[in-house]
C-alpha cells in the first residue's frame, strides 16, 4: 500500500499548485447559458466525456466533439479543449478552428507554455506528469498523474456550478438516467 499513499500524495500536490482564480474564471465561462463542447482525445477524452455528462446532469446545453450527434461549433458557443501535452494533434486543430470562429477557447493543459494554453481563451493548469515529462513528477505510467486530478478538477468546477447555479443533488438526478 506504499505505492497508493504515494500515488495520493502525488495527486494533492499536483491539486495545490492549481490556480484558484483559474478555477473560478472557468466555473464562470461555465455556468452561463451558452453552449458547451468537450474535447479530447484518449484518456483525456474519456474524462471530458465525464464532464459533458455531468454538466447535462446540472441542466447545461452539453456536446462532445466527435459524437454523430454533435452539431457545428458557433461563435458564441464554449469549447473545453483538452491535452495534458498541449500538443495533441486533433485537439489543436479543432480549437484553432473553433477560435477563428469566435468561439471562446477554455483549455485544460499541464503547462501555460504548451500550444494549447496559447491559443485558448482562458486557461486552466493542471500540472500533473504527463507523457511528455511536463508537470508534477508521478510513479505512475504516462499521463495518469495529470488524468487522476484532471477527473477531480473537473468534478470540482461541477460542484463550483451547481452551488452557483443552486442545482441541488435532486434536480441533477431527474437530469439522470430515468430507464428503470
Amino acid at each position: 500500500m506504499k505505492e497508493m499513499d504515494s500515488i495520493l500524495a502525488e495527486i494533492k500536490k499536483v491539486l495545490a499548485l492549481e490556480d484558484p482564480q483559474q478555477l473560478m474564471q472557468a466555473v464562470e465561462l461555465l455556468a452561463t447559458e451558452r453552449r458547451i463542447f468537450v474535447l479530447g482525445e484518449g484518456r483525456s477524452g474519456l474524462q471530458g466525456k465525464g464532464f459533458a455528462m455531468r454538466l447535462m446532469h446540472l441542466g447545461r446545453t452539453v456536446f462532445v466533439i466527435g459524437e454523430s450527434t454533435t452539431p457545428a461549433i458557433r461563435p458564441d458557443d464554449i469549447l473545453v479543449a483538452i491535452s495534458g501535452s498541449g500538443k495533441t494533434g486533433t485537439v489543436l486543430a479543432l480549437a484553432e478552428k473553433a477560435a477563428k470562429k469566435g468561439t471562446t477557447v477554455l483549455g485544460i493543459t499541464s503547462d501555460s507554455n504548451l500550444p494549447l494554453a496559447k491559443l485558448a481563451d482562458q486557461l486552466l493548469v493542471i500540472p500533473g506528469a504527463t507523457k511528455t515529462g511536463a508537470g508534477v513528477k508521478s510513479i505512475q505510467l504516462l499521463s495518469t498523474l495529470f488524468d487522476q486530478t484532471l477527473h477531480i478538477t473537473l468534478d470540482y468546477l461541477c460542484l463550483k456550478i451547481s452551488q452557483k447555479t443552486a442545482i441541488t443533488n435532486e434536480q441533477a438526478n431527474q437530469q439522470h438516467s430515468n430507464m428503470e
